[in-house]
């Protein structure tokens, strides 16, 4: 199928949200949604299903199958963002899980390292060459196997030597932030910043490292 230009123009956040099928959620700019299948062969079919979909529509999610469940992302690449080609084949693959009695499941979160950076030219190649990592972007490195987490580099002016230099950004689905937030701060957690919530809290824990609870509203 050959892509409109509809189809190529990218959905704000809230598009995306309101076109989503129940169970998906936009993280961290993917489009997500975990199916519990319930046993490995169940998932199998499922993913073969996903496949047929993918050719036919000639746009290829990222399937993860584990035994208990099948987890499916979608973004498209061409356009590095969300696009009416997402939300469609979000709505077929939903359908085919309706068919073969696969109940959606809790969108999954997804975690992104972050280095604060005054010189974002210089570190930047040599963690590409550590980690074997692509270039996303100006300012990220992703998993050419897109297995382990993508790595931003937020500028920095601080040349404070005892700043922290590295934190965790968890991405979660935005309806699952304020139990998150929570969890967090009844594990000891404090909160430092909340001025630019829902699109990030800032927490930190009990010996004053610093991370952020993430999501895509109040971003667009």
């Amino acid at each position: 199928m050959t892509p409109t230009d509809d189809d190529r123009r990218a959905l704000s956040r809230q598009e995306t949200t309101d076109a989503l099928p129940e169970g998906w959620r936009l993280v961290l700019d993917q489009a997500l949604a975990r199916y519990e299948t319930g046993d490995f062969n169940a998932g199998a079919r499922f993913v073969q299903r996903i496949a047929e979909l993918a050719d036919a529509a000639d746009h290829h999610p990222d399937v993860d199958l584990r035994y208990p469940h099948v987890t499916v992302g979608l973004v498209s690449h061409d356009v590095g963002a969300i696009t009416a080609r997402d939300t469609r084949l979000a709505g077929e693959i939903h359908a085919a899980a309706a068919e073969l009695g696969i109940a959606v499941g809790t969108a999954p979160d997804k975690t992104e390292i972050a280095l604060d950076t005054g010189d974002l030219g210089r570190v930047a190649p040599f963690y590409a060459a550590l980690l074997g990592y692509d270039s996303a972007g100006d300012d990220a490195l992703v998993d050419p196997a897109s297995s382990g987490p993508q790595v931003w580099f937020q500028g920095s002016d601080s040349t404070a030597p005892d700043r922290q230099r590295w934190h965790l950004d968890v991405s979660v689905p935005h309806d699952d932030a304020e139990a998150r937030l929570q969890a967090v701060l009844d594990a000891g957690g404090r909160l430092v910043d909340d001025s630019a919530a829902p699109a990030f809290w800032v927490l930190e824990d009990a010996e004053g490292n610093r991370s952020c609870i993430c999501t895509w509203q109040a971003r667009d």
